[in-house]
């Protein structure tokens, strides 16, 4: 399979044409903001458009003018969708529910496809945000192992 790289603002504008469309996508990770479950430059991620979101998604959404984050949903009203990146210790992104572009179904970890929405990978991820209050801690102790 031949790989093009893309400025973001250029590929994610197409990915998102493509889930409204209905298609499935996958896209290599870039960045930190996820870590320890996506690493960026190894990991991929296989998303999809859902009608429905729930806490604890990885989405991938437009937070500004083509400007988008794959991140998790940590807290939901009835318009508005908090996100944040399980690698960050304190920033936040803001966006309506229509700018969210799709979900994460599996994340290719390694070479091998993990099911975001498994039972197992919901505890970890339940987990991990508990441990905001040292993740800072656990994120430096992660990235020099890594």
């Amino acid at each position: 399979m031949r790989s093009v790289t893309l400025p973001n603002e250029v590929m994610l504008l197409e990915v998102a044409k493509m889930l409204s469309e209905g298609k499935q996508v996958t896209i290599k990770a870039k960045g930190n903001s996820m870590l320890p479950f996506i690493v960026g430059g190894r990991d991929s991620v296989v998303l999809e458009k859902r009608e429905v979101y729930n806490i604890g998604d990885i989405v991938l959404a437009e937070i500004g003018s083509k400007q988008f984050v794959l991140h998790r949903i940590l807290k939901m009203d009835n318009e508005q969708v908090i996100l944040m990146g399980d690698g960050n210790v304190s920033g936040v992104e803001r966006c309506y529910k229509e700018n969210i572009c799709g979900l994460a179904i599996t994340i290719i970890h390694k070479g091998k496809p993990v099911d975001c929405h498994s039972r197992r990978e919901y505890r970890k991820a339940l987990l991990w945000r508990k441990l905001l209050p040292v993740r800072r801690y656990l994120l430096a102790i992660y990235r020099r192992i890594i």
